[in-house]
């Protein structure tokens, strides 16, 4: 029987190392771009994914398990450039970074979990290809809410649909390595 809490917690671990990793070597340069172009990163990312499931092939990289890795950390970056806004500390210390991505993902496992108990696990019988839709969804419903500087009417704002994407990403992560 799949755990899905420990299948996240290992999903989790690869893109935090690769987060990690660029982090000691790039520092946070990221900390410059603001959050459309933090969802546009996202939105390349998901549209190279669904171009290589439409095609069948992919001629520049490893194919799209990196675009969900890349996914999920472009999120968390938004998350954080939405919580420093955009006067902050533009070098931020790896372990301030750290911190910060831990949290974030934290709060999206939080989703992850109370989503999971109400809707029984059904990602698991979802294609990924219909999640990648469901990506591209909530992408372009940001954009639309970044459009409009973030004046909604009934919606939860862009916080809500990054968590969306970070989880969405990670469960796509699962089902390919399973």
């Amino acid at each position: 029987m799949p755990n899905t809490n420990q299948e996240f917690k290992t999903e989790i671990a690869r893109c935090r190392d690769i987060f990690e990793k660029k982090t000691r070597d790039y520092g946070t340069s990221w900390r410059v771009l603001r959050l459309p172009s933090l969802t546009d990163q996202i939105f390349i990312k998901a549209n190279r994914i669904r171009s290589i499931e439409e095609s069948g092939e992919s001629r520049v990289g490893d194919g799209v398990e990196p675009e969900f890795v890349a996914m999920v950390n472009y999120a968390v970056m938004a998350l954080i450039q939405q919580e420093l806004g955009p006067d902050g500390e533009q070098e931020l210390p790896l372990e301030t970074a750290m911190a910060l991505y831990d949290k974030h993902i934290d709060r999206a496992t939080h989703l992850m979990l109370d989503k999971n108990h109400d809707y029984g696990e059904a990602w698991r019988l979802m294609r990924v290809s219909s999640m990648v839709d469901l990506i591209l969804m909530k992408l372009r419903r940001i954009k639309q809410i970044e459009d409009h500087q973030g004046k909604t009417l009934v919606s939860e704002g862009v916080e809500g649909g990054y968590m969306d994407i970070i989880n969405y990403s990670l469960f796509c992560l699962i089902r390919i390595e399973n």
